[in-house]
Order: C-alpha cells, then sequence, then structure tokens
C-alpha cells in the first residue's frame, strides 16, 4: 500500500498540467546536484586500475604458450638425442638406407650447431617483437606468398638435386627457408603478445603454442641442412 502523498495524481491534471503535482518528481535546473563521478583511463570508479585482470590474462596465456612449447621441444630433442647418441640406434638408421635419408641424418656436430644456432634464433626474435614498433601481424598476405615462393624453389631444387647434387643450390634452399620460418615465427610470436593489428585469443593458447613449434622445428631444420652441408 501507499500513501496519499505518493499516489499518483488525477489523469486530468496529469495531461493539463504535466509539471505540476509531486509525483514524479522532476529535477529543477537550478537544484545543487552532486556531478557524476569522473573516470580516468584505465582505472575504475575504485581507483584500481583496469589493466590488471588483462596483464594476468596475458602472463597466464603466455605462461601456458611457452610451457607447452618447452615441452614439445623437450620431446622433439629427446628423440633427437637418441637417435644421435645411442650406437645401436644410430647404426640400426645408417643400415638401412631407406631410413637413413627419411631421417635427414647428420653428423652430431652439426645437429649441435644447429640447435645452438635455433636457439639464438628463438631468443633474438623474442626479444625483438618486444621492442619493435613494426607490426608484422598486417604482413599475412606476404608472409603467404612467400610459403609458396619456398615451396616452388623446393620443387625445383629437389628435381635438379635428383640428377646432379650442387651443394650451393642445397645450401641457399635451406638458407632462404630459414629465413622465411624466422618471419613466420616473428608473426606469430606478436600474435600472442597483442597489442597489434591482430592477436590470438586467449582461449587458442594451444594453437599459439603449435604454431611457434612448428615455425621452430622448420628453422632447425633448414639450419641443420645449411650446418650438414658446411661440415660435410
Amino acid at each position: 500500500m501507499t500513501s496519499k502523498l505518493d499516489s499518483p495524481p488525477p489523469y486530468e491534471d496529469a495531461v493539463h498540467h504535466p509539471k505540476s503535482g509531486n509525483y514524479p518528481y522532476q529535477p529543477q535546473h537550478d537544484s545543487h546536484l552532486p556531478p557524476p563521478p569522473s573516470y580516468s583511463p584505465g582505472f575504475t570508479p575504485s581507483g584500481m586500475p583496469t589493466t590488471i585482470p588483462t596483464l594476468t590474462l596475458w602472463f597466464c596465456v603466455c605462461g601456458q604458450v611457452y610451457l607447452i612449447l618447452t615441452a614439445q621441444l623437450a620431446v622433439t630433442f629427446s628423440i633427437v638425442a637418441v637417435f644421435t647418441f645411442v650406437d645401436p640406434v644410430r647404426l640400426f638408421v645408417i643400415r638401412y638406407p631407406g631410413i637413413y635419408w627419411a631421417s635427414l641424418y647428420y653428423e652430431t656436430k652439426a645437429v649441435f650447431l644447429a640447435m645452438g644456432i635455433t636457439a639464438l634464433v628463438c631468443v633474438a626474435v623474442t626479444i625483438f617483437c618486444f621492442q619493435t614498433k613494426v607490426d608484422f601481424t598486417s604482413c599475412g598476405g606476404l608472409l603467404s606468398i612467400a610459403a609458396v615462393l619456398l615451396m616452388i624453389i623446393g620443387i625445383v631444387t629437389a628435381v635438379v638435386l635428383s640428377f646432379q647434387y650442387v651443394p650451393w643450390l642445397h645450401m641457399l634452399y635451406a638458407a632462404i627457408g630459414a629465413v622465411v620460418y624466422t618471419l613466420f615465427l616473428v608473426y606469430n610470436t606478436q600474435l600472442l603478445i597483442g597489442n597489434r593489428e591482430l592477436a590470438i585469443s586467449p582461449e587458442e593458447y594451444i594453437y599459439g603454442a603449435l604454431s611457434l613449434y612448428v615455425d621452430i622445428v622448420h628453422i632447425f631444420l633448414f639450419i641443420l641442412q645449411v650446418s650438414g652441408s658446411a661440415t660435410d
């Protein structure tokens, strides 16, 4: 129930005198009302910065991505170490030419050299992505064209090398492949970091880890071909 003072005015009074009565309450323009609260960019009304959850989420996503990537690389290089240092396995691979050529088997020196160069490239790319202002996420079309050209060069190189092995041609193709996948590593790292034209969603951390893993493995394989040809 409501009191008489709180009840609305009659219909006739409300139609002919819409501002009469005390219902609904119409604030006057000259009334001293408190100003609306002011909000600073990046802060909530309580004064807490709104970037804290974003930064926390970003660190969680990056941590998950690099944790998965570390596990993938650890498993991969453990398998490489088995085929490199366990003599029965290494001799078994050498004994069968099909497995030998399918495994791209190289000397231990070349493998370690490729691993070291790949690690340096990955660290340099990560530091570069944090420091540079160049947005590589907007260059997806150019990277796709570079990948297609790399595939064409690879087919031509395979045809030529099947007739006669040309060391400099093999090393040139491997060097081009290492450069192309280094650019892909820059692209995918900036997608993970964010603050660019394109960025991956926090729910896509598995996709981010797989993308970085594929790029690093391809860089390692191409550098291994260069170092293996150089040490032969």
